[in-house]
């Protein structure tokens, strides 16, 4: 018992720094087109990964976790508090929902139903951008709406800013995860105990 808390543990704070790692990157590349915050990026795929490997539970502590990194190292864009919380603990926190098809997702890798994962895979990730979506689209129009273009709806600008990179971000994100349970699905699902 007490080695599968040490290794969920582990592999939280491992899967964490390397989500980190990938948005700085990505931070780097896409900062001068989104200037409030939020860029393309595979940040969202380690905790994806967790979420396969744990459940919600990994996930949610992963993504929390990722959030806690972007604010601590301070790579987070933050106007006010409230808006801190939505945009990094929260935002990330709920991309770990993606981990509620878990089970059903290794179930299907290990019947050698692939293309049965796939879908519940891509299901899963879909549904924690979108929330993660919904958290920046939030703050958007909370938080940034005087940036919007004048005569522009600010929920429109929200949407637009928001919905380009993460959009992008989920498909990226989602190709990535199942190129690596197409090559290493045995690796990926194994467990250490």
């Amino acid at each position: 018992m007490m080695k599968n808390k040490t290794l969920f543990m582990t592999e939280v704070a491992i899967f964490a720094s390397l989500a980190l790692l990938l948005d700085l990157v990505s931070g780097f590349i896409f900062s001068r087109i989104w200037p409030q915050g939020g860029s393309i990026s595979i940040a969202m795929v380690p905790i994806f990964l967790m979420a396969y490997r744990w459940g919600i539970k990994g996930g949610m502590l992963t993504g929390l976790l990722l959030g806690l990194l972007q604010i601590v190292s301070g790579t987070a864009w933050i106007s006010t508090p409230i808006q801190g919380f939505i945009d990094y603990y929260l935002a990330f926190t709920v991309v770990g929902i993606s981990g509620v098809f878990m089970n059903k997702f290794v179930n299907s890798y290990k019947e050698e139903k692939r293309s049965k994962a796939k879908w519940y895979g891509i299901g899963g990730m879909f549904l924690g951008s979108f929330l993660r979506f919904l958290c920046h689209f939030i703050s958007g129009i909370v938080f940034f709406g005087s940036a919007a273009p004048k005569g522009q709806p600010v929920v429109i600008y929200s949407f637009i800013y928001n919905g380009t990179y993460m959009l992008i971000s989920f498909i990226l994100s989602a190709l990535v995860v199942m190129m690596l349970y197409s090559a290493a699905s045995r690796v990926l699902l194994k467990k250490a105990y």
